[in-house]
């Protein structure tokens, strides 16, 4: 923990009413970031130096605030984004001059991503009674655990189940990691019928990524309708669901004109359009992982 951190804290816990100023704090901290400075940065290096000592100071906030639900959403949310854009594309970038460094970089991404997971669980209990052992039994106490989640509750639900897919996608060795594939598919079903244009399409995003591993499997019209609908709900602002689509649909089936097609456009997109400030550091995020996928086409396609 940094100097300035404790000494924050202090002052706040000098305060009166204590409690009163950690809850104001902690409102702040655990807001949606959505427009706000680190969203509309275009310097993830500056983003990923900050964002360490963010996540740290709100995690002593949480000692203090042990009934605080916002603040577990704000770390699960935290953790996962770091967790992705920081350490986990940059263990994909190291792999071909240093695999085991890029190994040791995946199984952090995956630590911090089943952290971000027991943050949302912490909330989704404080909030509506759930356990994580509720989602990973049988079908029926799962459908009767997520019948408590309400519309309020979906961005808890989204992040917790997006750091769980995240944490299995990294982890395809651990049988039994794998085997909460139905758990987080059925909090996915539960999100969308709750409230579908989440995030702008953020669910749909999901889809594309989680249904293939489902045990009944999908399709290519279920896919393309899911890429459909949240390439209509970012209206233009985002680039995610563009590079979502290729690495997870138009790769894996070999569609190399499909492929190229949707990084490119991802590659050529202006970051700095009026329209899409307020998402700037996702979309230079994305942009920069279409670069990567378009630069290792030749491992991802068969000739």
């Amino acid at each position: 923990m940094r100097p300035a951190s404790l000494a924050i804290l202090a002052v706040l816990a000098a305060c009166s009413p204590r409690s009163y100023a950690l809850r104001n704090v902690a409102d702040a901290l655990a807001s949606s970031d959505e427009g706000g400075a680190f969203a509309r940065d275009d310097d993830p290096e500056l983003v990923g130096d900050a964002v360490p000592f963010a996540l740290k100071t709100m995690e002593q906030l949480a000692d203090s605030l042990p009934k605080h639900a916002g603040l577990r959403l704000g770390l699960a949310r935290g953790f996962t984004q770091y967790a992705y854009g920081w350490v986990q594309l940059p263990a994909d970038d190291v792999a071909e001059k240093d695999l085991p460094r890029a190994k040791e970089q995946q199984d952090r991404a995956a630590r911090l991503y089943l952290r971000a997971r027991g943050y949302g669980f912490d909330g989704l209990k404080m909030t509506r009674g759930i356990k994580f052992d509720d989602l990973r039994g049988p079908d029926q106490g799962r459908q009767a655990a997520l019948a408590r989640i309400a519309k309020e509750d979906v961005p808890l639900l989204y992040w917790t189940m997006a750091s769980w897919g995240a944490a299995i996608s990294l982890r395809k060795q651990d049988l039994d990691l794998v085997g909460d594939v139905p758990a987080v598919a059925a909090m996915l079903d539960r999100a969308l019928a709750l409230d579908e244009p989440y995030g702008e399409g953020a669910l749909h995003e999901f889809a594309l990524q989680i249904d293939p591993a489902r045990p009944e499997g999908t399709t290519p019209e279920k896919q393309r309708a899911h890429f459909d609908r949240a390439r209509e709900l970012q209206k233009g602002k985002k680039i995610s669901a563009l590079v979502a689509y290729a690495e997870a649909v138009a790769g894996p089936a070999q569609d190399k004109k499909l492929f190229e097609s949707l990084l490119k456009e991802a590659v050529e997109f202006d970051v700095d359009q009026p329209g899409a400030r307020d998402y700037r550091l996702a979309n230079v995020l994305a942009r920069r992982r279409a670069r990567f996928l378009l630069s290792h086409e030749s491992d991802i396609l068969s000739d």
